[in-house]
């Protein structure tokens, strides 16, 4: 039981948001190319895998970037117990289980076409890599938005096996979703993350965080609009966007404190909620 609840803890299972976050870009772009009038049990049967695959790669990837960063999680208060750094779980042990839930994330991905296959396969190296961003850069984040988005353009070339430039637009826009909301998580550790020096979107735009946080957004929400052009939705797709415009305003810039580590957290995971809005607007664009 010991050992079960280090790796729980290692794996990160009882903080959902992190593959959450991973899995609502692959429901995004899986929706909108997704033909409604086939056969849903594809849909539901896809929707299955993409979150397969989120909470075993996330999961992967939080043991990957716990080995990467022993050091420095041993330095920074948030961080100082996980397994790894504590040394309750040893890298031999650790690596053992990122290998066993990688090939439980390729017994998943096989389930798709080969072009899905290929594109994943290719993006390991991006997952694993973001870690050692942050020692070298202020735009750990940027890389962090790529790399998390990737799915949506996994989902929607499970269905349509062709680029086009919709869900290219589209996954330009979730990365500056992910900039916004890993900046705001980044305050969190802002004061240890400059002692020992590392690099973040936190720290560059500290002195002026709600216009970074503004701009990021707004690109967000144009493109967000752009999709219901595109994809030639009805007036309801519209003006139910309202809903994750309001939350993105409201709730997440206009309470941030980046000084208060406990509200930077909570506005964080309000991106959960976020992107089920999206998802269903999305639904909403697609149905009615």
């Amino acid at each position: 039981m010991n050992q079960l609840n280090l790796f729980v803890e290692l794996t990160r299972l009882k903080k959902p948001i992190g593959f959450m976050l991973l899995f609502w870009p692959c429901s995004w772009g899986l929706t909108i190319a997704f033909d409604f009038t086939n056969n849903l049990d594809t849909y539901f049967f896809y929707l299955f895998l993409f979150m397969s695959g989120s909470i075993l790669m996330r999961s992967a990837g939080c043991i990957v970037n716990d080995i990467i960063d022993k050091k420095y999680d041993k330095k920074v208060e948030r961080t100082k117990n996980r397994p790894i750094a504590s040394e309750k779980i040893s890298i031999k042990l650790a690596l053992t289980y990122a290998a066993l839930l990688c090939a439980l994330a390729f017994i998943v991905l096989i389930n798709f076409n080969t072009l899905v296959i290929i594109l994943a396969l290719g993006s390991m190296p991006l997952a694993f890599t973001y870690p050692l961003m942050k020692r070298f850069t202020y735009w750990p984040q940027l890389f962090l938005g790529i790399t998390f988005n990737y799915g949506l353009i996994l989902g929607w070339l499970s269905v349509n096996n062709e680029f086009v430039y919709v869900p290219i637009i589209f996954y330009f826009g979730a990365i500056f979703w992910t900039l916004g909301y890993d900046t705001i998580y980044g305050f969190q550790d802002i004061k240890d993350d400059e002692i020992i020096g590392l690099k973040s979107t936190s720290i560059k735009f500290k002195n002026n965080p709600i216009n970074f946080l503004l701009l990021c957004y707004t690109i967000l929400i144009i493109i967000l609009i752009s999709l219901g052009l595109m994809m030639n939705f009805k007036y309801l797709y519209f003006l139910f966007l309202g809903l994750p415009i309001l939350h993105l305003v409201f709730f997440q810039i206009k309470q941030l404190n980046i000084k208060d580590p406990e509200k930077c957290l909570k506005i964080f995971k309000s991106n959960n909620f976020f992107g089920f809005l999206v998802y269903i607007n999305i639904l909403i664009g697609k149905l009615i």
